[in-house]
């Protein structure tokens, strides 16, 4: 069996592993499980516990688990097919911002951001995803009137998403929790530099020495990341070469090479 959510898949885990207690079961941990559940939830605890295998998404995840956890553990990056950079809009620096409105990712941290702005930036930011509230979709129409710059467009089809993050600038991602982000493998196949917030979950995508990194909540931090990445062609070069560096880690053959790897252990 290989399940996904330790505390979701908690039922269908225990079952499994009372019905074939020989069979391995491979157990692949996300972002709640990790900074969240694993510390607190009973049934989380036990998945752990009833597991042969585990999976992080990212080289930070093994420092949330005990030692002898980390020993049936490994580290397998998701990966996105190779995404073809487009030209970016000359009318403006656009920075992109994807992913669903909830309060884990703090949606709205860059749209703050924005008021902190030097005069002459000619940073616009596109938000893409689907509001998980009626709070949410509220709180995004509202910034935008607010803010000119800020524009929610929601929910795309993926590929219109991967097209929109392939011409930006810049890709922004503001979480409080990850536990390796989707749309950060999609940023570094796309060549889009990343600015994060620095959490474990983005510090494990992008590498401890990322200089592209800034303390989540903070919105003038954010806004100073963003100026220096518009108008310092040096420092965004760097950005570039660092994500550029990364960009390994998510290929298909590198992942698949980890699942065949992980599977012939269980042999």
């Amino acid at each position: 069996m290989i399940a996904l959510h330790a505390r979701r898949s908690h039922d269908s885990i225990a079952r499994f592993a009372s019905s074939y207690p020989s069979r391995p079961l491979v157990l692949a941990l996300t972002g709640t499980d990790l900074y969240r559940d694993i510390r607190s939830d009973t049934d989380a605890k036990r998945s752990l516990r009833l597991a042969t295998r585990m999976i992080v998404l990212q080289e930070m995840g093994l420092a949330e688990l005990t030692s002898d956890l980390r020993r049936i553990t490994r580290v397998i990056y998701q990966s996105t097919r190779l995404i073809r950079r487009a030209p970016p809009l000359k009318s403006c620096f656009e920075v992109c911002i994807s992913g669903h409105l909830r309060e884990e990712k703090d949606p709205f941290r860059l749209a703050a951001a924005l008021k902190y702005l030097p005069q002459q930036s000619r940073i616009q930011v596109t938000h893409l995803g689907a509001a998980m509230s009626t709070a949410m979709a509220a709180a995004a129409r509202s910034w935008m009137e607010r803010e000119p710059r800020y524009r929610w467009v929601g929910e795309l089809p993926h590929y219109l998403a991967l097209r929109r993050l392939a011409r930006s600038r810049l890709m922004v991602i503001s979480s409080r929790m990850e536990g390796g982000a989707n749309v950060v493998t999609e940023a570094l196949a796309a060549g889009v530099p990343v600015i994060a917030s620095r959490i474990p979950g983005n510090v494990g995508m992008l590498g401890a020495d990322y200089a592209g990194c800034y303390e989540p909540g903070r919105e003038r931090a954010l806004a100073r990341l963003l100026w220096r990445a518009e108008s310092d062609p040096e420092f965004y070069r760097k950005l570039k070469r660092q994500c550029g560096a990364r960009r390994c880690l998510v290929s298909r053959k590198r992942e698949k090479q980890g699942l065949k790897q992980l599977l012939a252990e269980l042999d």
